[in-house]
């Protein structure tokens, strides 16, 4: 192994340290709904009650016996409780519900890139990635870094760097560099 290493530095082969780059957040418990995301509830039990649903623009999941049940701005472990509490008082006695996301708000691209729009949020996506969708840079460009407006998170628009992670919902811009 010494030998090995000794010849791929001499000769220039030798691995290059790597550099951390800022990690995807954990999106499984932390995430907050909102309008777009589409999730699976299952109410054990009870398959006519079970099914997939939308987050509707309005901000409510439309369920069977359940009603309309507010599930933006909560995370799914909260409208577990809220969709329990809903078909708990008149239809079911102590009901056990699962959510979970099955995909993600799309995250919106726009400024000099070759086809701004909106795409699926793929867990791991930078902004980098998110350019390579988008058809890449136009020619006026400003490549070292980009606005990004986190959706949920006050609407701040903040400067961010091509390695930064991007989250469902985000709104990123790619400002235009002057000559």
């Amino acid at each position: 192994m010494a030998l090995v290493l000794i010849l791929a530095t001499t000769f220039g082969c030798a691995t290059q340290p790597t550099v951390p780059v800022a990690s995807a957040p954990d999106l499984s418990s932390q995430y907050v709904l909102g309008p777009g995301d589409r999730i699976r509830v299952v109410v054990f039990g009870h398959e006519d009650l079970s099914g997939e649903f939308s987050v509707g623009t309005n901000g409510t999941v439309a369920l069977p016996l359940g009603g309309a049940v507010q599930g933006a701005g909560k995370t799914p472990d909260d409208l577990e409780t809220a969709i329990a509490d809903a078909l708990a008082p008149d239809y079911l006695r102590d009901p056990r519900v699962s959510v979970e996301v099955l995909s993600y708000r799309p995250f919106f691209i726009l400024g000099e890139v070759k086809a701004p729009g909106s795409y699926p949020y793929v867990s791991g996506i930078n902004v980098r990635s998110a350019v390579a969708l988008a058809g890449g840079y136009t020619y006026r460009a400003k490549e070292s870094h980009v606005f990004i407006t986190h959706a949920g998170a006050g609407n701040t628009r903040q400067k961010a760097q091509p390695d930064a992670p991007v989250l469902p919902g985000d709104i990123i811009e790619v400002p235009e560099r002057f000559f």
